[in-house]
This record gives C-alpha cells, sequence and structure tokens, in this order.
C-alpha cells in the first residue's frame, strides 16, 4: 500500500463512520458521562434499553441469520439503533441536553477509544513476520506464549492481526489445526490483554474513567498468570495428542519450514513504542490547562495523547511498505465495523448507565441485588460472574462499564475500598470475552482470518463447547481462590 492509497484508504475508513447517517459519528458516544449521570434512572422504564438489547442482539444473530445483510448494512443497523434511542431521548429531555451529552462523550470518551483502537490495528498491521517455523507442540506453545505477552502492551486486536498469520503459516501442512487457533482466541485475544489498559477495550474505558494504568496489573496478575498458564498446559498436552497421531501430517508442506525469522515493517515497533508512551503520559501528566468545546472540557494531556495517535496512525501508513500490507492483506473493513457498532453500543447504553446507577431505586433493582450480599457488600464472585456472562454474548467493553458503573462508577473508591469488585469486574470481562466468538472483536476476526487460510473452524455453538470444556472451569477455580 503505497501512501497515496493508504490515504485513500484512511479517508475510505472516516468517510465509513459517516455512512450510517449524520448521527453515526457523533452519536458514537461512550456512556457514563456527567450528562448520562444526572438523568434519574429511576425515574426511566425499562422500554429505554431496547435499543441497547437490540443492537446487541442484531451483532449476535444477524451475522448468522442473514451474512449477506449484515456484511453490507451493519452501519445502517447501527443507526437505526442508535435513532431509536436519540429521538425519544432529545424529545424527552430536550435537543439541547442531548446536543451537549453527545458532545461530551464524542470528545472525552468515543475519539480517544477510536483513536487507539485505529493506532494499534494501523501499526500491527504494518508489521510482517517473515519465515515459517515448524508447527510442533514446543513451538505452537511457544508462539501462544509470545502473543499473551504481547498482547497486553500493543492491544488484543494487535497482537491477534501479529501473530495469527505465521501461526496458521507454521502449521500449515497438518490436518488437524482448528484447536490450534481456538486456544489461540482463549490466549491471544483475550486472556493477554488483561494488564494493562492497552490490553483490552474494557480496560482502556477504565483508564478512562480514571482507574490508573497499572492498577489491573497489580491487582490480577496471579489470575492472569493461573489462566495463561494453564491454558498453555492444557493446549500443549492436546496438540502432543494431535501431533502425534500418524494421519496428522500432510504430504506436502505449502510453505515449507524456513527458520530465517524476520521482520518487515520494524519501524512500526518504534510507532508501537510511541503509543505506549503517549497513553502512559495522559494517565500520569496532570495539567490545569484545558479547552472548552461546547460546554466539554478537553484536558491537554488527553488532546496531546489525542493527536499524538493520529500522527501515528499516519506515519505508519506512511512508512510501511506497500508489500507488506499486501503480505498482511492489511485492509479497513474491520476496523470500520468495530468504530460504527461500537458508536451505536455506546450512545444507547446510556440510559442503561443511568438505571444501573439507580441502585435498589432503579429498574435494575434486581441486577444490583443479585451482585450485593446482604449486608450491603457488592460480592466479588458475582460480579465476576455477572460480568463475564454479558461479556460471553454481547461485547466486554460495554458490559466492563455497566458493571463499573453498577459498583458506583467511582474509579478512586473501586481502586482502595472497593478492590476486590473492580478486579472481579476487570477479570470477568477480559476473561470471558473468550467464551464465544462475539464476546470480543478479535475473535471474530481471527476466525475470519483462519478460514480464509483453510482452516475450519468450529461453527458459533461448536467454538462455545470447546470454551466451557476447557474455561468454565478455571473460571471456577479462580472464583474460589480469588473472588469468593
Amino acid at each position: 500500500m503505497n501512501p497515496a492509497r493508504a490515504r485513500i484508504a484512511l479517508t475510505r475508513l472516516l468517510a465509513g463512520l459517516k455512512c450510517a447517517g449524520p448521527c453515526a459519528a457523533l452519536l458514537a458516544a461512550l456512556p457514563g458521562t456527567a450528562r448520562a449521570g444526572e438523568i434519574d434512572g429511576s425515574t426511566l422504564s425499562l422500554l429505554w434499553g431496547v435499543p441497547f438489547a437490540g443492537i446487541l442482539l442484531s451483532i449476535a444473530l444477524l451475522p448468522l441469520l442473514a451474512p449477506h445483510f449484515w456484511h453490507h448494512h451493519f452501519g445502517k443497523v447501527a443507526a437505526a439503533w442508535a435513532l431509536a434511542f436519540l429521538l425519544p431521548f432529545a424529545a424527552r429531555f430536550g435537543p439541547g441536553v442531548a446536543g451537549a451529552g453527545l458532545v461530551h462523550v464524542l470528545l472525552a470518551e468515543y475519539l480517544p477509544f477510536v483513536l487507539l483502537l485505529t493506532a494499534l490495528f494501523t501499526v500491527a498491521g504494518g508489521i510482517h513476520i517473515r519465515g515459517n517455523l515448524h508447527g510442533s507442540p514446543g513451538v505452537n506453545t511457544a508462539i501462544l506464549a509470545i502473543g499473551a505477552l504481547l498482547a497486553s502492551f500493543m492491544g488484543t486486536t494487535g497482537a491477534s492481526m501479529l501473530m495469527i498469520r505465521p501461526l496458521i503459516r507454521a502449521n500449515d501442512d497438518r490436518q488437524h489445526v482448528a484447536h490450534v487457533v481456538v486456544f489461540f482466541i482463549f490466549i491471544v485475544s483475550n486472556a493477554g490483554g488483561s494488564l494493562t489498559p492497552l490490553g483490552d477495550p474494557p480496560l482502556f474505558l477504565g483508564f478512562l474513567k480514571g482507574v490508573d494504568f497499572f492498577w489491573t496489573a497489580g491487582h490480577i496478575f496471579p489470575e492472569t498468570l493461573f489462566l495463561v498458564g494453564a491454558l498453555l498446559l492444557i493446549f500443549f498436552a492436546l496438540d502432543s495428542w494431535y501431533y502425534h497421531r500418524r494421519e496428522e501430517l500432510l504430504p506436502r508442506d505449502p510453505t515449507p519450514d524456513n527458520r530465517a525469522i524476520g521482520f518487515d515493517g520494524k519501524a512500526n515497533f518504534v510507532l508501537l513504542g510511541a503509543v505506549v508512551a503517549l497513553v502512559l503520559l495522559s494517565g500520569m501528566w496532570k495539567s490545569p490547562v484545558s479547552f472548552n468545546i461546547a460546554g466539554t472540557d478537553v484536558g491537554l494531556p488527553g488532546a496531546v495523547r489525542d493527536v499524538g495517535l493520529i500522527l501515528v496512525t499516519l506515519a505508519s501508513l506512511r512508512i510501511t511498505p506497500g508489500q507488506v500490507h499486501e503480505d498482511n492483506r492489511f485492509g479497513w473493513a474491520p476496523m470500520q465495523e468495530v468504530a460504527l457498532l461500537f458508536a451505536g453500543i455506546f450512545l444507547t447504553i446510556t440510559p442503561v448507565i443511568a438505571m444501573l446507577r439507580a441502585g435498589a431505586e432503579g429498574p435494575f433493582a434486581a441486577v444490583i441485588a443479585a451482585v450485593t450480599r446482604p449486608d450491603g457488600a457488592p460480592d466479588p464472585a458475582m460480579y465476576f460472574w455477572a460480568t463475564g456472562i454479558l461479556s460471553s454474548f454481547l461485547d466486554n467493553a460495554p458490559t466492563y462499564l455497566v458493571f463499573f458503573n453498577t459498583a458506583g462508577g467511582d474509579a478512586a473508591a473501586l481502586m482502595t475500598r472497593l478492590a476486590p469488585t473492580l478486579a472481579a469486574i476487570s477479570a470477568g470481562a477480559v476473561f470471558m470475552g473468550a467464551n464465544t466468538y462475539i464476546g470480543n472483536a478479535p475473535n471474530l476476526m481471527v476466525k475470519a482470518i483462519a478460514e480464509d487460510r483453510g482452516v475450519k473452524m468450529p461453527g458459533f455453538f461448536g467454538y462455545m463447547l470447546w470454551a466451557y470444556c476447557v474455561l468454565l472451569p478455571l473460571f471456577g477455580v479462580m472464583t474460589f481462590i480469588w473472588f469468593r
């Protein structure tokens, strides 16, 4: 992809954010804002949650029931559900409140969220791993372990896009490869991204809400080490059993082994470091300088981070050789889909957040009761499983926000007095996003790449069977040890 084509591609991505109608880009607002908090959730009906439930059910079912329609019209579906919330909201609370709230969430949360994902997606797409190792159980396990380590620093999306192609190449002379990709989704696309806000979208949303950059690493590192370590051991045993079956190896290797491993597009590693530095800077730099835009205060550290991420994205497109993008089959479609769908999700979740914040006085009193002990204290085990179950079938980023706000939404209190609760929410959102293909965005991306390379991946329910047989027992052990 030459620079001119790169600029055209980026323009198409940005244009795609508008294709769902003029609201889709502006409505792309994350919830939990001050405006959302000003709404008295106790006065809202559960009907306000219908658009949120509708868009999530659309994401879960339409790709299975009407894949052709979904592929061509997912942006319109997201916009329709967004309007189903926005128009009644504006009628009830007034256009001024609705407009000011949209501007606030757009500038304060949605743009930082999408800009980080775009930067990581672009930088990872600009790195190509040359060579081809032999996909033995030891090599496969090592690749998964490296991917897990990278996931917390370049995101589950970035690490997945970087590592899945060499993993498939290494195993393209084997008959049974689906289990390799399934465990890749478990480990690299989900569990490995649990230690920093760069790792997984839910944690970045928590970072935007005020959770310290290194808080998660300090509080769920043992859980992460246990889960990743256990999965690697289970995978090694299972892959060894497959590998040593006589019929496992194909008579001809489509890509002969070549241990001369190298990297093309190495300059993108420098840009990856720049992304890490920008996010760290925005969390550690305290400045009184801010800019008021339509009633929204945009702090100088956040503005510097966001502008820096845009520059990193453009720099990656500029310096990456076209051959690298071609080798990686780099394109904007996955990022455009994530941006548009998250726009609708995070807008429609606004009244849900307000209702949850109403606590026992709101429509979701039963949810609050389920995650609260008789003495009124939050129950970490219930938060872990409630967050995890919803993350399995919805999307783990908005699910994290739902329970973050259910637990009070005060980052300072959640990091200290309620630290076990925040740890349970964080672990549930990140770890259990692996339970289904739709739990986390990289899951479907990895599945699509594997199938494009000829791997016969399990269907939606077949994958769930894998996940529940392998993951649920481990989650049960984790609950007993850490979340009682």
